[in-house]
């Protein structure tokens, strides 16, 4: 991603919910309204996806859109280091992705739109 002055967590904008299949997991991401949504489907590539988790050593990354639930779901391959019956990670499930996922930053916009305004911390 770019570097830029302004930076806001996904975490500030969605939540999450993670699990896995074998070496694939995969993340839900819901977004808390519309505009948000909008923001992240401009802003949450699978390419943003791959360069955050890269130092996990993941495969292919897949985004997938639910515009009606304002959601999306990515599935990451070789994402979990063999997966729960053969990895020495201490999350072999990926359940815990979905929380580390919450600190990716994605820029915030310059046009004065609704996601420049402050947001109260969690």
């Amino acid at each position: 991603m770019l570097e830029r002055s302004r930076w806001i967590r996904l975490g500030d904008l969605a939540h999450t919910r993670s699990g896995d299949k074998g070496d694939r997991s995969n993340i839900g991401v819901v977004a808390n309204d519309a505009a948000g949504y909008a923001w992240l489907e401009t802003h949450l590539t699978e390419a943003a996806v791959a360069d955050f988790l890269r130092p996990m050593g993941i495969g292919k990354v897949r985004r997938y859109e639910l515009p009606g639930l304002f959601a999306f779901n990515f599935v990451i391959d070789n994402a979990l280091a063999g997966g729960a019956s053969s990895s020495m990670r201490l999350d072999t499930q990926g359940k815990a992705l979905g929380t580390v996922f919450l600190e990716l930053k994605i820029p915030v916009p310059e046009d004065g739109s609704p996601l420049t305004q402050e947001v109260s911390p969690r």
